[in-house]
């Protein structure tokens, strides 16, 4: 095996999981940072510690991604594909990013995942790809706009002979647990989605066997690089979570973490699947915002960032299948 493709492929993979940070800090801590509850650095510093637990509680997320989505590539041939599928998702990070548009880094790596395997005629497990993708693209976002809702809803009857004054404050504390919830549970998604393409790379190279533990530094890498990537911060992204969809209050915050946190936890733990924290956080906050007013949602921004999660799949697919072709020509 190419030692060279090998490297190059990991430190590719390293790199989109830096750039799935700073892309989705924002999902961890722009409700927290809008309402004051905390200061943007402190947001940030705390994201990157909590994402950096959550990547070690558990393996189940990554066991999907490198062998539920496509078929085991062999060779050289297959040490590019993966580095293909990785430039997909990383150009349309830094494109999204770029234009503040909260879209999916995992479906972008998804996405380029698939449209690297066409190019390079390897076999895509469509069954895991509808079951444990697909199905979960359309049903995470309804869970969090009714969720999110009912939390809200549920939280407001709670409190309704509370001094708002007080509840405020109460809320704007309680928002540092729920943020932190919100970040662990990031952590637990997004790492193990790295982890999953640098084991496949490890099983391709033959440096491991299909099955075999995740070795510990490639957890603690995955972690390191998610965990510098958001205290880098998405600054562009937060705007338009935090302040475009709708204002937050505290109480509104807090219901949107919690949500937000309670699916990433469930959906990892109990059917492994690796869902988009950027998907349901949006739509939580969507959720908790209608109970206030229904046309209190900024629903142009809502509908543009909807759009963003239909395309993001097929444009990183066709990234990618280009970036084959490119290193086709250059290295096969």
């Amino acid at each position: 095996m190419d030692t060279f493709a090998l490297v190059v492929t990991i430190g590719v993979a390293l790199f989109f999981t830096y750039t799935n940070g700073f892309h989705d800090s924002a999902n961890a801590i722009a409700t927290s940072v809008s309402t004051r509850a905390l200061t943007p650095r402190a947001a940030l510093a705390m994201a990157a510690v909590m994402n950096l637990a959550g990547a070690f509680l558990g393996s189940g997320i990554a066991k999907t991604v490198s062998e539920g989505i496509i078929e085991t590539p062999h060779g050289s041939k297959g040490m590019w594909i993966l580095f293909a599928g990785l430039v997909g998702a990383i150009v349309w990070n830094l494109i999204t990013w770029y234009f503040g548009l909260p879209s999916s880094s995992s479906h972008a790596l998804f996405g380029g995942l698939v449209g690297a395997a066409l190019a390079g005629g390897i076999g895509v497990i469509w069954s895991g790809i509808v079951e444990k993708i697909v199905i979960p693209m359309f049903l995470s976002p309804v869970v969090g706009l009714v969720a999110g809702y009912l939390v809200m809803v549920a939280i407001m009857w709670m409190f309704r002979r509370a001094n708002p004054h007080k509840a405020k404050r109460g809320f704007r504390i309680a928002q540092t647990v729920s943020a932190a919830g919100m970040a662990l549970g990031h952590g637990l998604q997004d790492a193990q989605k790295t982890m999953g393409i640098v084991v496949m790379a490890l099983v391709i190279a033959d440096v491991e066997k299909p099955g075999d533990p995740i070795p510990v530094w490639v957890k603690v890498a995955c972690a390191v690089m998610l965990s510098l990537g958001t205290y880098a911060g998405g600054w562009r992204i937060m705007r338009t979570l935090g302040r475009k969809i709708i204002e937050l209050d505290p109480p509104q915050g807090f219901a949107a973490e919690t949500t937000g946190a309670g699916i990433m936890f469930t959906t990892a733990f109990i059917f492994h699947a690796p869902i988009s924290t950027t998907h349901v956080i949006t739509s939580a906050i969507m959720g908790v915002g209608a109970t206030k007013r229904v046309n209190a949602v900024r629903w142009g921004v809502a509908k543009n960032i909807i759009l963003g999660w239909f395309i993001t799949m097929p444009a990183a697919a066709l990234v990618a299948a280009f970036s084959f072709w490119l290193v086709n020509l250059a290295f096969l």
